[in-house]
């Protein structure tokens, strides 16, 4: 008999291993133990995919994220224009305050 719905020991996986694998195809982990110590899960193999895909690193994230709403297909249009007009006027292109020296 199982400790818990979902655990089982090495001879009673043995024994039930079809059924096991059925309720790893449900969603369901199914601990596996030996004297009493969880030794193994058995987990679905569209669990273990995800778990295991590839991690894509910040910019792949960032570039995905781009592309999902449409950001890197967008045209310049009429208020991307205006808006460098009016950032061209209003920025201060002095060379700033003299270097601080001791």
């Amino acid at each position: 008999m199982p400790q818990s719905s979902n655990q089982y020991s090495i001879a009673q996986a043995r024994d039930r291993f079809t059924q096991l694998v059925h309720e790893a195809e449900q969603g369901k982990a199914v601990e596996v133990t030996r004297r009493g110590q969880r030794v193994a899960v058995l987990v679905s193999a569209e669990e273990y995919d995800r778990w295991h895909k590839p991690k894509q690193d910040f910019w792949q994230s960032v570039l995905a994220w781009r592309e999902k709403f449409g950001l890197d297909t967008r045209d310049e249009d009429e208020d991307d224009r205006e808006f460098e007009e009016i950032m061209a006027t209003v920025r201060d292109k002095s060379p700033g305050p003299e270097p601080f020296e001791w």
